[in-house]
């Protein structure tokens, strides 16, 4: 097994506490050498000033490349574009663009009166400003409003043909979930990279919850791994082993990239890197 190229998702922080988390965690993961890490944005955009501060934060004082989500939801075009362009300024050329959830309460999304309708229309865009590297949201599993799996393929298709650089996963449960999205991104022509999506399960009912908000597919036999491991109060020690298995079976499967989720929490995603022959890389152990 190859040891493979990692990179993080952290969220920004909403909280003095939660920020002194956030810091823990870069500093903690960073001496992993991730080839990235990015910051999301919260549902309906409400914690854009918060990415904003978060990622310029990482960037100047971690060394680490860093990433910024930006969505469609709640900004004008030119709004949104000019947060871009702060980002490049600020020397941050990575852009995670997202259609993004609509806000608590909404139906569904809406496009804002004279703002992106879709996420295609943002990578277009961003692509246009001709200075960004750009990824994108993929589903192997079938995304709660496509029609199928075919049209999850057919739109990532369109997103990489809008001048898309990247794909990032959403999590899944199985390797084979990914393998079969995979080889349906290769036939429809897909010859971009697509990094599967990792989460580490921190908290077993929270993930669950996500997972069913966005149509993970949840194997009966996780659900009942869990319940016992709460039973028995083993949880994070079966967390890492699903977790490292998952990891181990990409990559025997010929995955070399690896995307966790670490929900700022980084005590899983470290054991399980660990696992994987991810440890401090030399120079970066004080690093942050």
């Amino acid at each position: 097994m190859n040891r493979p190229e990692i990179s993080l998702e952290f969220f920004p922080p909403k909280s003095l506490e939660a920020s002194f988390r956030l810091w823990d965690t870069v500093q903690t993961l960073a001496p992993l050498g991730p080839r990235f890490v990015s910051v999301t944005y919260g549902a309906g955009g409400t914690t854009r000033e918060l990415t904003r501060d978060a990622v310029a934060t990482i960037h100047k004082h971690s060394g680490l490349r860093t990433a910024a989500h930006l969505t469609c939801v709640d900004a004008t075009r030119e709004e949104t574009l000019t947060i871009a362009r702060d980002f490049a300024k600020a020397g941050v050329t990575d852009i995670v663009a997202l259609r993004g959830d609509p806000p608590k309460g909404a139906n569904g999304f809406v496009p804002t009166e004279g703002g992106f309708q879709n996420s295609c229309e943002l990578i277009e865009a961003l692509k246009d400003e001709g200075n960004f590297t750009i990824r994108v949201g993929a589903y192997p599993d079938k995304h709660p409003e496509a029609s199928s799996a075919t049209a999850d393929v057919e739109y990532l298709k369109r997103k990489f043909d809008a001048g898309a650089d990247e794909a990032l996963t959403q999590f899944f449960f199985e390797a084979e979930t990914f393998f079969r999205f995979r080889d349906a991104c290769e036939k429809a022509g897909i010859d971009k990279p697509i990094v599967p999506g990792i989460l580490p399960i921190e908290n077993w009912k929270g993930a669950r919850r996500f997972a069913e908000a966005c149509g993970t597919k949840i194997p009966a036999w996780v659900i009942e791994a869990f319940e016992a491991a709460e039973r028995d109060g083993r949880q994070d020690l079966l967390a890492t082993t699903i977790c490292t298995e998952l990891c181990s079976d990409l990559l025997d499967g010929g995955v070399e990239q690896l995307h966790f989720y670490t929900l700022n929490r980084p005590e899983l995603t470290r054991d399980v890197c660990y696992a994987l022959s991810v440890t401090p890389q030399s120079g970066l152990e004080n690093v942050a």
